[in-house]
């Protein structure tokens, strides 16, 4: 079931961890020297001499950038690496007063903060939704045009208090453009505040809520999504990492402005009477394997999920899912993350769809 807010109920709720608190990250050798209190939001310590930057998240190159030197009792930041189509450029967002998102580093997305009061939707699945502006004046005789860019934010129910200041536990961002030939400049954000208490044995499920945004390459066009997200964790064993299953299931899709998109999730492709092709968004899987965690609480790995065309099961679509866990994890706790997928829309002839969202999810 989709779970629409109001934008002032969702900003009110959003808002109350304090305006204008940035989560951002520049670069990993930008990182501040390590001399915080534990649970603090600084990112750990400097990379050693001549060691590279880039390989300095903990030694394990599957992380994303951010949080050099990640600790369970600290707070870890992570964000997109740049992409060959521009994604990656968004390393800093901030909630700001009055239903307002500053982003950084994206060209012609305005000179004024998003606002979730332009058209299309405000809010998808309890998440907020911001749009760019549309034009910019400059003092000529004609507007300059902008880039329509949607951003999604997502932030804990629960806060943590870090350094003296009240935070979320756990907050995401996603930024995408429909307005590019291919998938266009853009990014995406997750964070953890302060620590994690990751139990020795048991097992434990997260469930909640998931918002996406579709775009597409060769075609000028995005789209929605929600879903519901359950992530399964196996503290047992693997011996050498906890194993991760989870879900995303119950997907629907909407159109720029808000339309729900007749879908089909069961998994068979179908069309309708008149034989026009019906988007196909059936349950997305994790890839279980014996490497998907981290010591710190992290989680990252493949999903992917198939789709029956005449009689025959193939591939459909396929990527990659990161997160953290927070919190005391023996009696509560949380993860949030982002999935990143791509996949040839059956609605079109070879066109190609990256979808890209986030979610929070809590102990069962």
């Amino acid at each position: 079931m989709i779970r629409l807010l109001s934008t002032a109920a969702l900003l009110a709720l959003l808002a109350g961890c304090g305006d204008g608190q940035p989560f951002d990250f520049e670069d990993p050798a930008d990182a501040p020297a390590d001399g915080g209190d534990a649970g603090g939001r600084d990112s750990g310590g400097d990379a050693e001499d001549g060691d590279d930057a880039d390989d300095g998240f903990g030694g394990d190159e599957r992380l994303l950038p951010g949080t050099a030197d990640p600790d369970p009792d600290r707070s870890i930041t992570r964000f997109e690496a740049e992409t060959e189509d521009g994604g990656g450029f968004v390393r800093r967002v901030t909630l700001l007063s009055g239903a307002r998102l500053e982003v950084d580093n994206l060209a012609f997305d305005g000179t004024e903060p998003y606002r979730s009061d332009y058209r299309g939707p405000s809010t998808l699945n309890g998440y907020a939704v911001f749009q760019s502006a549309a034009e910019v004046e400059t003092g000529g005789s004609e507007p300059i045009d902008q880039l329509d860019y949607r951003a999604i934010y997502g932030e804990s129910i629960n806060t943590v208090r870090v350094d003296g200041e009240r935070l979320p536990r756990t907050r995401f961002a996603v930024v995408r453009t429909g307005d590019f030939s291919n998938f266009g400049f853009g990014g995406f954000l997750y964070e953890r505040n302060g620590g994690v208490e990751i139990p020795a044995r048991g097992q434990a499920a997260f469930r909640g809520d998931y918002a996406g945004i579709r775009v597409f390459d060769t075609i000028s066009r995005h789209e929605f999504t929600t879903g519901d997200i359950e992530v399964l964790v196996d503290f047992d064993d693997f011996n050498a990492s906890d194993g991760v299953r989870g879900t995303l299931s119950n997907r629907r899709a909407f159109d720029e402005d808000g339309l729900e998109i007749e879908t089909n999730t069961s998994g068979v492709r179908r069309t309708d009477l008149s034989d026009r092709a019906i988007l196909d968004l059936p349950t997305v899987r994790f890839v279980l394997t014996d490497a998907a965690s981290t010591p710190n609480g992290e989680i990252v790995g493949q999903l992917n999920n198939l789709v029956v065309v005449d009689g025959k099961a193939e591939p459909y679509e396929a990527g990659e899912y990161f997160g953290v866990l927070s919190g005391d994890l023996e009696t509560g706790g949380e993860v949030t993350g982002i999935l990143v997928f791509e996949s040839e829309d059956p609605r079109l002839e070879d066109i190609r769809v990256q979808e890209t969202g986030g979610f929070t999810a809590y102990r069962d």
